[in-house]
């Protein structure tokens, strides 16, 4: 027996027409039913059956006329289509007509924020320059916006990561430095179309600004904060110059060194010599201190002199008594001494010593007044004599 064609064609045998339960794959047209195998149309005109023309209604094997044979059934005998509007237009008018009008509206209404404006350029041409609001433009080819944030402040590292960044000093010597530079636009027509690339030209006005400045100076300036102060201003103002010489449109709003260091091979040294440095220093601020208190001592008692003279002009026996009082008072009151009574001489009693010993002066020895008045005297001589030596 001959094996079943699964497109419904014969292979000469009468059981070929039947299906997997012994049934015919279609039903008679007279029954009004419809094939059971939805691949296979419901009825086929007359001579496109097998070639036996026992199987009509039979698919061929053409993939063309297997959608044929769909379409058909679709009841159109054409492609599908889509809805029509109503008055039986199509909707194709309104629907490219919409992509028109949207298209129009997307290209012409430009919305700029408060911190950007915006160039309008025509077939590429500058035409004017967009404040923050709302603005129609004609449409795209024809015109075109770009915006750009103009009010921010950029910030551009020199150099980039770690590296080192070499400068000569005015004294030949060599610094390693770093530094920021803070800078927006100023007029966003020069920069959109004066120079080709005003980023990276920002950054060679910068470099070139500070070598020319750290050349100026010599290289304890240029480590020192006044130093670094004033090369950051030469900068600012040799930035500028040169940037409105170039009509670029970038004000530079500050130049920030941020380090200022010796090159890495010569730091180990070059910090001993600054060590060395401060000390001397400290030595020199030391002995301008005490040349200055000794200054000030020195004119102090010059002082203190003219005013005794003229004192002393005024009147010279009163002012020379009173000079030897007070220094009698002085020298006197820095010396132990021993008072005995002319008429008659007692045992002697170390008061001094021992009020000495009581404030902790410790043990000294007697003076020669108090040694000679500690053996009672006798005799008016020895009373004169101990007397005299006591005062």
């Amino acid at each position: 027996m001959a094996g079943r064609n699964p497109w419904g064609g014969s292979s000469g045998d009468d059981d070929s027409d039947r299906g997997p339960g012994g049934e015919p794959d279609t039903v008679p047209a007279g029954d009004g039913g419809k094939p059971k195998n939805p691949w296979l149309p419901g009825s086929e005109p007359a001579g496109q059956g097998s070639p036996d023309g026992r199987t009509p209604g039979r698919r061929a094997s053409n993939i063309e006329d297997i959608f044929r044979a769909r379409q058909r059934r679709g009841g159109g005998g054409g492609p599908t289509q889509f809805p029509r509007a109503p008055g039986g237009r199509s909707w194709t008018p309104y629907i490219i007509a919409a992509v028109v009008l949207l298209w129009l509206f997307l290209s012409s209404v430009h919305q700029i924020n408060a911190k950007e404006q915006g160039i309008v350029t025509t077939a590429g041409k500058y035409t004017r320059t967009l404040n923050p609001g709302l603005h129609l433009t004609l449409p795209w080819p024809i015109q075109s916006v770009s915006d750009m944030d103009v009010t921010s402040i950029r910030r551009d590292n020199i150099p980039d990561g770690t590296e080192e960044k070499l400068m000569l000093t005015g004294d030949q010597n060599l610094v390693d430095l770093s530094y920021l530079v803070r800078w927006n636009i100023k007029d966003l027509k020069l920069y959109s179309f004066q120079l080709a690339e005003p980023d990276e030209t920002v950054r060679e006005v910068a470099e070139a600004a500070m070598r020319a400045s750290v050349a100026e100076v010599k290289l304890d300036d240029a480590l020192s904060g006044a130093g670094r102060a004033q090369i950051e201003q030469a900068v600012r103002a040799r930035m500028q110059q040169l940037l409105d010489a170039y009509r670029s449109g970038v004000a530079v709003q500050g130049v920030e060194i941020k380090k200022a260091d010796p090159p890495t091979r010569v730091i180990d040294a070059f910090k001993e010599v600054l060590a060395a440095q401060q000390d001397a220093q400290s030595d020199i601020n030391r002995a301008r201190a005490w040349a200055e208190q000794v200054t000030a001592r020195a004119e102090g008692e010059a002082e203190a002199f003219n005013q005794v003279y003229s004192e002393y002009r005024l009147a010279p026996e009163v002012t020379r008594r009173r000079m030897y009082y007070e220094t009698m008072e002085r020298v006197l009151s820095q010396t132990p001494k021993t008072i005995v009574e002319a008429d008659g001489v007692v045992p002697y009693l170390p008061l001094p010593e021992a009020s000495r010993r009581r404030s902790g002066g410790g043990d000294t020895a007697p003076s020669a007044a108090t040694s000679g008045a500690s053996t009672p005297s006798r005799g008016p001589a020895a009373n004169g004599n101990n007397a005299a030596g006591g005062q």
